[in-house]
C-alpha cells in the first residue's frame, strides 16, 4: 500500500546539520531512493557532519562521510528556495521555530518530530553509540510510521 501523502521534496532540519539532519535525509535516500528529493538544513552550521553519526548510519548502509552541513541562511545562498519544498521535517525545537518563520509566506507543511539530541550523552564510545542509535532508530520509526516501509529494494 503506498502512502498517498508522499512529498516530491522534503528538508529534513536540526539544529547544527550534524548529527539528526543529516541522518534523516541519508535514511530518506536509503528507504525511498528517487521518489523524494532530500536535503537538510541546519539553525546554525558551526559543525561538520558527526562521527557517530557516520558509524550508526553505516551499520544500515547508509553513507554520511561526504556530507556537507550547512544552514537555512548557506541553503538559501546555494539556490535550494525553501518554497520549492512540499515538506519540511523539523527535528528539533529550534529548526521547528526556524522553519516555522521562514515558511509563514509560503503554504507547505512543516512537521515537528521530536527526536534526542545523542551530542554529549555517555561516557564510553559504547554508551556514545548507544545514544546516536537510539536517535537514528527514532528517525527510522517516524519515517516509516509517515512515508510507509522503504521501497528501495537494498534498504
Amino acid at each position: 500500500m503506498e502512502n498517498q501523502d508522499f512529498p516530491h521534496s522534503v528538508l529534513f532540519c536540526c539544529d547544527y546539520n550534524s548529527i539528526r539532519s543529516p541522518m534523516a535525509e541519508g535514511l530518506m535516500k536509503k528507504f525511498y531512493g528517487t521518489r523524494a528529493y532530500v536535503q537538510s538544513a541546519g539553525v546554525k552550521h558551526d559543525l561538520e557532519v558527526d562521527g557517530f553519526a557516520v558509524a550508526v548510519c553505516a551499520e544500515l548502509g547508509v553513507e554520511l562521510e561526504a556530507h556537507r552541513a550547512r544552514s537555512f541562511d548557506e541553503m538559501e545562498q546555494w539556490g535550494d528556495d525553501l518554497s520549492g519544498f512540499d515538506l519540511i521535517v523539523a527535528l528539533s525545537p529550534a529548526s521547528q521555530r526556524r522553519a516555522l518563520d521562514l515558511t509563514r509566506h509560503y503554504h507547505l507543511a512543516v512537521e515537528y518530530w521530536p527526536i534526542l539530541d545523542p551530542s554529549g550523552l555517555g561516557e564510553t564510545r559504547d554508551d556514545k553509540l548507544a545514544a546516536y542509535r537510539q536517535s537514528r532508530d527514532q528517525i527510522v520509526q517516524r519515517m516509516t510510521d509517515r512515508f510507509g516501509p522503504p521501497t528501495e529494494p537494498d534498504a
